[in-house]
């Protein structure tokens, strides 16, 4: 027990608002660090921890059941500590890392395109017990297997985050890999409806982890100029994996009912391996290398990463000083997940809470575009269309096909453009496709007896409008909607701000995986009629509370968001005011936005240090025998 303190005075600090973390282990003992308060902190044996907290504490409770588990499992992998990185060239460690992270996206995009193929299959519908004959009868029910998978990454995004700050970005994708792994192996043996459920939880628990990790990860190792067009490149693996579950599931279409379904999500497992085998082999973030002790290989891999240049490049050397302030910054009240998760309370005009809710609402609108709707359950929008089976299948495979070639288009117009008039682009222009695609679904339905040729026509227009569709989508929407979700946020508080972003795209990817089979089912024609109406009103949604981030250093974007007005134009006058009073110095002004915000603490801080003291004071002859 620490002298000077009773079990009485500790208890319900430790076990109130603690933070530990395993701090340092041998071949007997673990040592474990207790943030009491902001400037308290205290290092506890497991012991010692026990005989504060008591076992029927939370605190004790979570050191047993995932910190303990996880620092064996960081003994257990050594892995890890493999460095191949250091012996490849700069420039092609950069792409091998771009490909790292699409083999992780081609795992997510196949499982989204591989259940709406699959899920039309005679043999899933009768193991899973959702209709009869080949024909889907509980819409209600396929949609619940298919937002399940979310429910799982709603909760991965947000442990993939807090787990990839302890043990590192690696082994926190590692971690992911392996559940998705499992997950993928679980619904390809599923027995029933309640097993895939499960799987699909297991899975998404796995993508979250992935999916939280990954890009932010990426985007720290780019450089400020190429972060979007890095994002474009590596988002071609988005549609990349939808089109191998498409073209897959039309090459064995005459297969046997058991293989037809199950072999899809079998081969869900060849990308997350690859992701699993290769993780060890990529440099680990340069932050969280510099937060434990290991600065000089920060360095050595920020040196590999920006072209083989000297460790005293100047670059190299301002980037490991903002590091430094990064990582000292880390434990600031402001930069926790509570705090940014229930509004920033501690960020003062930096607004975190403000930016979280943009970041999570931008992934959200972009699932309400209908994209699901085109891209995930395409084979059923053909088959509206008038399509028989055959056409509709190759169709759906054509039309994502399609999609990669817009998302490398991107790369051409996202640094250029910007984020905020690519967006606003892609909602006026996918509202007005899917109004056509509705209207020629309609008339085409409406001609089929009278006018056979015409349907036909009529059908093939709308078609062509759902091609025109994913084209402005994935030229202008997607890209935009992610980077703009990382770019944000500070350096020290990206990637766990970059977790509510992944948990907007969870939480509007469950609820329309949900809600879409029920309305194609229900509403037909209509289903596009409603996704076309909630493009047109994103558009306003972008003018008016989306400022541009584009070609801007961290410093201007930390002060685009300095107003109390959420209005793009109040957030602006702001902004010009800030530079202004800086002289047109970006850093100078946002040195007195931090000193602002941290004013804001001050007396909270004052606070927790005197009560600290006062314990300290009042108890330091006090000792209590363990």
């Amino acid at each position: 027990m620490p002298k000077g303190f009773s079990r009485l005075q500790l208890r319900p600090r430790v076990c109130g608002f603690a933070f530990m973390h395993i701090c340092r282990r041998s071949p007997d003992s673990l040592r474990v660090h207790a943030h009491v308060s902001p400037d308290f902190c205290l290092t506890l044996s497991t012991q010692e921890l026990h005989t504060v907290c008591g076992e029927d504490s939370w605190s004790y409770s979570l050191f047993l059941t995932l910190l303990l588990p996880i620092s064996q499992l960081q003994e257990q992998l050594p892995i890890m500590e493999i460095q191949v990185w250091r012996h490849v060239p700069g420039k092609t460690l950069f792409f091998l890392l771009n490909l790292f992270s699409a083999m992780a996206l081609i795992y997510e995009d196949y499982n989204q395109g591989v259940f709406g193929t699959v899920s039309g299959t005679p043999g899933f519908i009768r193991t899973m017990g959702i209709g009869a004959d080949g024909v889907v009868t509980d819409p209600t029910k396929q949609g619940g297997l298919a937002a399940s998978y979310y429910f799982g990454a709603i909760w991965g995004c947000l442990l993939g985050g807090w787990v990839a700050d302890r043990l590192g970005r690696r082994k926190g994708v590692a971690m992911g890999a392996v559940l998705s792994l499992l997950g993928a192996a679980l619904m390809a043996g599923s027995v029933n409806s309640d097993m895939m459920i499960i799987a699909r939880i297991i899975a998404g628990l796995g993508i979250g982890f992935v999916n939280s990790i990954i890009p932010s990860w990426v985007s720290k190792l780019a450089t400020a100029h190429n972060r979007g067009s890095t994002f474009s490149l590596v988002f071609v693996a988005n549609f990349l994996g939808i089109v191998i579950a498409y073209w897959l599931n039309f090459g064995i279409r005459h297969t046997a009912d058991e293989f037809r379904w199950r072999f899809p999500f079998a081969f869900m497992c060849i990308p997350m391996l690859l992701v699993l085998v290769s993780t060890p082999l990529l440099p680990e973030s340069p932050r969280w290398l510099i937060a434990n002790g290991r600065r000089t290989e920060a360095i050595d891999i920020l040196t590999k990463l920006r072209g083989d240049i000297s460790p005293e490049d100047p670059s190299i050397v301002a980037e490991i000083e903002q590091l430094d302030a990064i990582v000292a910054d880390f434990g600031h009240p402001r930069n926790k997940y509570i705090n940014i998760f229930l509004g920033g309370r501690h960020s003062g005009n930096l607004h975190l809470g403000r930016r979280a809710m943009m970041g999570a609402a931008l992934q959200t609108i972009q699932q309400w575009t209908g994209i699901l709707a085109i891209a995930t359950w395409a084979t059923q929008l053909f088959s509206l269309a008038g399509f028989d089976e055959y056409k509709s299948g190759w169709l759906a495979g054509l039309i994502n096909t399609f999609g990669i070639f817009g998302t490398a288009a991107a790369s051409l117009v996202i640094d250029r453009l910007g984020r905020r008039k690519s967006l606003l682009v892609s909602f006026v222009t996918q509202g007005v496709s899917l109004f056509l695609v509705a209207a020629f679904i309609k008339t085409s339905q409406d001609r089929i007896v009278s006018d056979p040729e015409m349907a036909t026509a009529l059908g093939t227009a709308a078609a062509a409008f759902a091609f025109v569709f994913l084209w402005f989508f994935t030229m202008f929407n997607i890209v935009p909607c992610w980077i703009y979700g990382s770019e944000i946020w500070p350096q020290d508080v990206r990637a766990k701000g970059y977790s509510m972003t992944v948990l907007g795209w969870a939480i509007g990817c469950g609820v329309t995986g949900f809600i879409i089979p029920i309305m194609l089912d229900s509403l037909g024609y209509g289903t596009f009629l409603f996704f076309g109406a909630m493009n047109i009103v994103s558009a306003p949604v972008i003018w008016l509370f989306f400022p541009e981030v584009a070609n801007k250093s961290l410093e201007e974007i930390n002060l685009l968001f300095t107003s109390d007005s959420i209005l793009v134009s109040k957030n602006m006058e702001c902004y010009h005011a800030r530079l202004a009073a800086a002289g047109g110095s970006a850093a100078l002004a946002v040195k007195t936005l931090l000193e602002e915000a941290n004013g804001i603490d001050h007396g909270q801080a004052d606070s927790e240090k005197g009560s600290s003291l006062n314990m300290k004071e009042e108890h330091v002859s006090a000792t209590e025998k363990v």
